[in-house]
């Protein structure tokens, strides 16, 4: 029964990857490999390895507990950065491990540990289309920001938080904690100098929290 470990990846911290893991944890039962780890995070795509722990973890997994495979459920999953991505792969081909996509059957080394060189092709065009879906997002939501921000303009309807919207004093006091420990102690234009933060937000946060106030420091 070969040994294998899973690989898993989503973007952002309102995604969750168990449905990954589910799905190739079952592939994997009826192929009859041993999932020796799972191996998942939520971060970026397109970081560099050296940014990426679970990466790294993994790699040094791989290498000293004769692991086969490395399994994702398809390559983005490796990441969406084309070079970041063919890095890691070649890491696995140096290390002989394997690394195995579910969504197209495709292995990068074949049953002889040897590079398989069509599936280094489809792996370099399969991250060229990530790479690209990456930039396409990104360019959308740009377009969609601009078009906003014009018409907005174009409508006189202001930007920004609806007038209702009110900060909790817990708000205040987590957003501007340093400022609120500095007012006990120095002067409004003091404090402005070393944090950067108007006269008048420092005004707000002194009648907010009258224990701010610095009884020695004149009303500046």
């Amino acid at each position: 029964m070969d040994q294998v470990v899973l690989l898993c990846r989503v973007s952002t911290a309102s995604q969750d990857y168990e449905r990954q893991v589910a799905e190739l944890t079952e592939f994997c039962q009826r192929a009859d490999w041993q999932v020796t780890r799972v191996f998942a995070n939520k971060v970026s795509g397109k970081l560099p390895v050296e940014q990426r722990p679970e990466l790294l973890e993994m790699l040094d997994f791989v290498r000293t507990n004769k692991i086969k495979k490395v399994v994702v459920l398809e390559i983005s999953r490796l990441g969406r950065n084309t070079l970041e991505a063919l890095k890691v792969i070649q890491m696995l081909n140096d290390a002989g491990v394997s690394l195995y996509i579910k969504n197209y059957n495709l292995e990068t080394l074949d049953q002889n540990g040897k590079v398989n060189p069509i599936a280094s092709l489809i792996c370099t065009i399969l991250l060229e289309v990530a790479q690209m879906e990456r930039l396409t997002i990104i360019e959308r939501m740009s377009s969609g920001r601009d078009q906003y921000i014009k018409k907005c303009k174009e409508t006189g309807v202001k930007m920004g938080r609806p007038s209702t919207y009110r900060k909790s004093l817990d708000d205040y006091r987590r957003e501007y904690s340093k400022e609120i420990s500095l007012l006990r102690k120095m002067s409004l234009k003091n404090v402005s100098s070393i944090t950067g933060t108007s006269i008048n937000t420092l005004r707000r946060l002194r009648d907010l929290f009258p224990d701010a106030k610095c009884i020695s420091a004149k009303n500046t």
